[in-house]
């Protein structure tokens, strides 16, 4: 066997790896949120994160994945693990979404609209920015370099979620007329805290295959580079966060830590193969005090995210990938406006598409529960089937 041949099957063995990692989290999602929300409605959070991975896979191998990357060859690699990798982030964008408006949403309006997401809305952002780029020699021409997803992964989902939100509104009872804010417990910290770290370790995936080869010395070393330094972000930004909430509130709220984490990798998923092993502390510490101040922003602004997603993906993809343009070290052509620009395109289109989209769905079929719904929960009601049934009193 010649050395291509060895290159080739390393690589497609890498892509498959790092696409199995990044399946991860979709556990990761699921158990973060079903912990995060009420026990009425566990199992309409973990149906929907099943259907998401489902029908966003399906539907981007069918039609996105064309849509995106048309039949651009890859010769490094089996076409069909280049695919496997990119369809395994597809349903993330999808996943942002539905946990922000958890116990509130309906399951089968957001299974449409998870299709049309990763059909059509989704694909153009990869075409625009990864793949064959239909702006290309248009003013609207993106230079920005994003390479697992700050801006097209994250901030994608993050304004979707944004306009699901104003669509929806928040859920009963959060928010009183006179301006509190009723805080919502989570029903099970352990769960939280296994999805935030299946989440952690499918970064590992996420970001490490992005940079698309380690059969060389060189790109090992990249690749290694790549991990060393999402982690140290995730690191920073957990201990960012507990400081900071201990300083306020002398108390260490672990779903904030945790969030605080996941800020961090959002963070450093633009550019992690550009810094040095230092920069990445930097980025995920203001990752971290961006996931606390945001939760209190948001929050006043009465748009209710029971997951945080706002804050961790929305507000952490913006700051990553400007940090690109503030810290990239590799001497390329990398500019904060060519950052700037990108961010502002894809915002554009990724809120006003996914609000149009929505608005139409919810005309035809009501994204938002009923209230006798929403009170009782959605797991009888969506599902038929209650997560904790023994919880319930006997009469």
């Amino acid at each position: 066997m010649g050395t291509e041949s060895i290159s080739y099957v390393i690589d497609t063995l890498y892509a498959i790896f790092a696409m199995t990692l990044i399946i991860f989290m979709v556990p990761g999602f699921a158990m973060l949120e079903a912990g995060i929300v009420r026990t009425k409605n566990v199992t309409a959070v973990l149906t929907i994160n099943t259907l998401i991975y489902a029908v966003a896979s399906l539907s981007f191998l069918l039609i996105g994945y064309s849509f995106a990357f048309g039949e651009l060859a890859n010769d490094s690699m089996s076409k069909y693990a280049a695919f496997l990798f990119q369809m395994a982030f597809v349903g993330k964008v999808v996943n942002i979404m539905s946990g922000g408006v958890s116990e509130r949403a309906k399951i089968i309006p957001l299974a449409f609209f998870t299709i049309i997401m990763a059909s059509v809305l989704y694909p153009i952002v990869v075409n625009v920015t990864w793949g064959l780029n239909f702006l290309k020699d248009t003013f609207l021409e993106l230079s920005m370099y994003d390479l697992a997803g700050s801006t097209v992964i994250h901030s994608t989902g993050g304004w979707a979620l944004l306009a699901a939100i104003m669509i929806i509104g928040a859920r009963k009872g959060r928010y009183s007329k006179t301006g509190g804010i009723r805080v919502i417990p989570a029903s099970n910290i352990p769960l939280v805290t296994l999805g935030a770290f299946l989440l952690w370790i499918g970064w590992f995936g996420f970001n490490g295959g992005s940079v698309g080869s380690i059969a060389s010395k060189e790109n090992a070393d990249a690749v290694a580079l790549t991990i060393m330094n999402t982690n140290t972000a995730g690191l920073m930004g957990a201990i960012t966060v507990a400081v900071i909430m201990y300083i306020k509130y002398k108390k260490l709220d672990l779903t904030m830590i945790l969030n605080g984490a996941l800020g961090g990798l959002v963070a450093v998923t633009a550019g992690p193969d550009l810094y040095d092993i230092y920069t990445p502390i930097l980025i995920g510490a203001i990752g971290g005090a961006l996931v606390v101040f945001g939760v209190s922003f948001f929050d006043r602004l009465r748009l209710d995210d029971p997951v945080g997603a706002l804050s961790v993906h929305l507000l952490n993809g913006i700051w990553g990938t400007i940090a690109v343009g503030l810290f990239a070290s590799n001497g390329s052509d990398i500019t904060l406006l060519g950052q700037l620009k990108g961010i502002l395109v894809v915002a554009v289109f990724a809120f006003v598409s996914s609000y149009i989209v929505l608005f139409i769905i919810n005309k035809i079929m009501p994204l938002r529960a009923e209230n006798d719904e929403e009170m009782q929960g959605l797991d009888v009601e969506e599902c038929g089937l209650e997560a904790y049934p023994e919880f319930k009193r006997a009469f």
